[in-house]
């Protein structure tokens, strides 16, 4: 599980971070299938937490849990350094949302090389919200990647409805599309929305965040069923 590393937005005292549901819920349904997840960020430790995602609005039974599991604490305050990932590893990589992606995860070299391996070796990409920031890199090194791919992220609609639409580096969405990304969200704003396109799989908000790791977890024991 790859998170962000990045707390601040643009042009504002406001603070982000990984979208604490964001990972919570895809790390839950990963161990009660009987996966090990390893945490990975790009500066290593502890990730920032958007302050928004502790509010009581958005609290999901995963966050409850989470607050209980000292074990899971601990490994999410010692997550490991990217530049020691390799995927070879790993059955799967997912990446976490949060608007801080937009920032360190849109651009990491090491993220791209990582996540380059998984598409060599044929290995489930999964990721949430602006957690598909990360596939730029990828597409940065591996050219054409993203050109007719089946995906979803945080819409721009929703950046405009959340207001921070002015606070951030550049709209996913229409990144997403820049790169040649065939896009696709739901018809509701904020709804769950998970799109499978070969072994990458993208939820588009926090909503779809268990989907798109329950989506991840059907593909790796039934490979090919999907």
């Amino acid at each position: 599980m790859v998170l962000t590393s990045h707390a601040r937005m643009d042009g504002t005292d406001s603070m982000t971070g990984v979208w604490l549901g964001e990972m919570t819920d895809p790390y839950y349904e990963f161990v009660d299938a009987g996966f090990k997840v390893t945490m990975a960020s790009p500066l290593g430790g502890e990730p920032p937490v958007d302050p928004m995602s502790k509010l009581t609005e958005h609290i999901t039974a995963s966050n409850r849990r989470f607050l209980d599991d000292e074990v899971v604490q601990q490994q999410f305050a010692n997550t490991l350094k990217l530049e020691n990932m390799h995927a070879s590893a790993f059955d799967g990589v997912f990446i976490s949302g949060g608007h801080g992606p937009l920032w360190d995860l849109a651009r990491h070299p090491e993220l791209g090389r990582l996540l380059l391996e998984f598409v060599k070796e044929d290995k489930p990409i999964a990721a949430v919200c602006h957690g598909p920031a990360a596939l730029l890199p990828l597409a940065d090194l591996h050219p054409g990647y993203l050109v007719g791919k089946q995906l979803t992220a945080f819409s721009n609609i929703e950046e405009t409805l959340v207001m921070r639409h002015d606070n951030i580096p550049f709209e996913l969405e229409t990144r997403l599309k820049e790169y040649g990304a065939d896009f696709s969200s739901a018809k509701l704003s904020f709804g769950p929305h998970v799109v499978l396109d070969g072994q990458l799989i993208t939820g588009q908000n926090p909503l779809s965040a268990a989907s798109t790791a329950q989506t991840m977890i059907e593909l790796l024991t039934y490979p090919g069923s999907l």
